[in-house]
């Protein structure tokens, strides 16, 4: 794989050189860039299929070099320190980043998903899709990217019912009676969606509090959802899922 690297610190681009010469010899390093107009002069110079790009680059973002390019044909791994509203929106695209300092069994885990992205040709969507949620400036993303084998769902968060493990996996149940099965764990969904007011009820289930009908009594506290469905509230997270509902 072809690679370009842009951080406006020129220390990291050398960490993370390193990193991948030591744990990805599959990936070749091009070109490095420490501020966005080069960048996007060695990004249509060498024309890579995988970049990894910093987020917050001073002043400007990672996102505004993308937004600088009209064609957008590589892989990304966004690299950043902060956990903030763009990292946020990275997540809601489902696109690989990474946090700094990089791990290297991170590393290895996000550049073979990208491998197998790059074959499977799948990324520009799911950049525009990210672009889209940036430019509307929200601080929390109205629509989630679901992907799965065949497919990227676009789902708006509203219209999600619930959300429940299945070990390693996590099914979303959504208005329309749609299930969706993605293979990713429930915690990934529950610190994502909790801007949204959604409550972790048991570790194995998420609700939207818009669908619940009622507060069942049986069993030491149930919640009835208005598609019928019973819902266990664990007793660690009673008294919070009480106090969402006012009781």
């Amino acid at each position: 794989m072809q690679a370009i690297i842009i951080d406006d610190e020129q220390a990291n681009v050398e960490n993370l050189q390193y990193l991948l010469k030591q744990y990805c010899p599959d990936v070749n390093v091009v070109a490095s860039s420490n501020e966005l107009k080069d960048a996007v002069y060695r990004i249509n110079l060498h024309r890579p299929n995988l970049l990894f790009l910093d987020i917050q680059m001073g002043k400007s973002t990672g996102f505004d070099l993308l937004n600088l390019l009209s064609e957008r044909t590589f892989e990304i791994i966004f690299v950043t320190a902060f956990d903030n509203y763009g990292i946020q929106a990275v997540k809601f695209a489902a696109l690989d980043y990474l946090l700094k300092p990089v791990d290297p069994d991170e590393l290895k885990i996000a550049v073979a998903k990208a491998e197998i992205r790059i074959k499977n040709k799948i990324n520009a969507e799911q950049l525009n899709f990210l672009l889209g949620q940036i430019k509307s400036k929200e601080l929390s993303p109205s629509k989630i990217a679901l992907p799965q084998l065949h497919e990227i769902r676009y789902v708006a968060v509203n219209d999600i019912v619930r959300c429940e493990a299945d070990n390693t996996y996590t099914f979303f149940f959504l208005n329309n009676g749609d299930q969706v099965l993605i293979s990713k764990p429930l915690k990934e969904y529950s610190d994502l969606l909790k801007p949204h007011g959604f409550i972790r009820t048991h570790q194995s289930h998420l609700v939207n509090p818009k669908f619940i009908k009622s507060w069942l009594k049986e069993d030491g506290g149930m919640l009835l959802m208005e598609a019928g469905h019973k819902i266990p509230v664990s007793k660690p997270n009673r008294e919070q899922v009480k106090a969402v509902l006012g009781k």
